[in-house]
């Protein structure tokens, strides 16, 4: 008698990966620190922004760039910190515009809601190829499961939603990642560029007084040398943390529009699979 040999049985599909999208911020954060302090001693220390065409002597009247040359070696520093905010919120606004997607996100939801209430789930997944972005991906995944789920006759309603919720919690931990790669460097250079700015205050007042001090008199040339490294480090610290503030604080409202997005449309789809099967 003649046996069969049982056939292998179907490989699962590999789970898909976390999407990470962005700068290396462990290779962009050394070149700018290079860019920085070139910029420090070939730009802002070039000759002819001071007088007798030599850095050591004071800047020319009105002239910014001695001005801030003139504010010590915490200055490449501080206008790093500031390039790497520059840097990555331009990064972040580019991904950020990538993954709303083309046309309007509202919109968007409003008419994948109305075909689900009509059980055109086909038609909603079409939407979401035409609407691509974080918000098309999550749902066109979820959608698919959807579709898997109204032809499988072993699970029974209850184990289907289950499975549903899952995978919108799935797709979305997909996306979420690419969304918020580097808002902790912006985050963290919004109070770490402060402290540098106050350890460049500290240093730029010590000099002064310490100028005072020397001759027992004041010394106008290197007092006020001394005034204008603290001022200038209080500047640059006190802007780069104000603009890395308000970008982190734009991007999560942004991020957190779309996760409600996804949420809302993830809780419709569950809801009209519950009403339609």
């Amino acid at each position: 008698m003649k046996t069969q040999t049982p056939s292998p049985a179907p490989a699962k599909a590999p789970a898909p990966k976390k999407k990470s999208g962005g700068l290396n911020p462990a290779l962009v954060i050394p070149i700018l620190l290079v860019i920085g302090i070139l910029t420090y001693m070939f730009v802002f220390g070039d000759g002819s922004h001071f007088q007798e065409g030599d850095n050591s002597k004071e800047p020319l009247p009105g002239d910014y760039f001695g001005t801030v040359y003139k504010g010590g070696f915490i200055v490449p520093i501080l206008f790093t910190c500031f390039l790497t905010v520059l840097v990555f919120s331009i990064e972040r606004f580019i991904t950020i515009g990538r993954a709303n997607g083309s046309g309007s996100i509202d919109d968007f939801v409003r008419k994948v809601k109305s075909q689900l209430d009509r059980n055109e789930v086909a038609e909603a997944i079409k939407e979401c190829d035409r609407q691509k972005g974080s918000i098309g991906n999550v749902v066109k995944m979820a959608l698919v499961k959807y579709q898997q789920l109204a032809t499988d006759t072993q699970l029974d309603k209850e184990q289907k939603l289950v499975a549903l919720q899952k995978e919108v919690e799935e797709a979305t931990t997909l996306e979420l990642p690419m969304l918020e790669k580097n808002l902790t460097i912006i985050a963290t250079l919004a109070s770490v560029s402060t402290l540098i700015a106050l350890l460049g205050t500290v240093l730029g007042m010590i000099r002064a007084f310490a100028a005072m001090g020397a001759t027992g008199q004041p010394d106008t040339g290197a007092l006020s040398t001394g005034i204008s490294e603290a001022l200038v480090n209080t500047a640059l610290g006190i802007g780069t943390a104000a603009i890395a503030t308000i970008m982190y604080s734009y991007f999560t409202s942004r991020i957190d529009t779309l996760t409600y997005n996804i949420d809302e449309i993830g809780l419709s789809i569950q809801q009209n699979f519950a009403a339609h099967y």
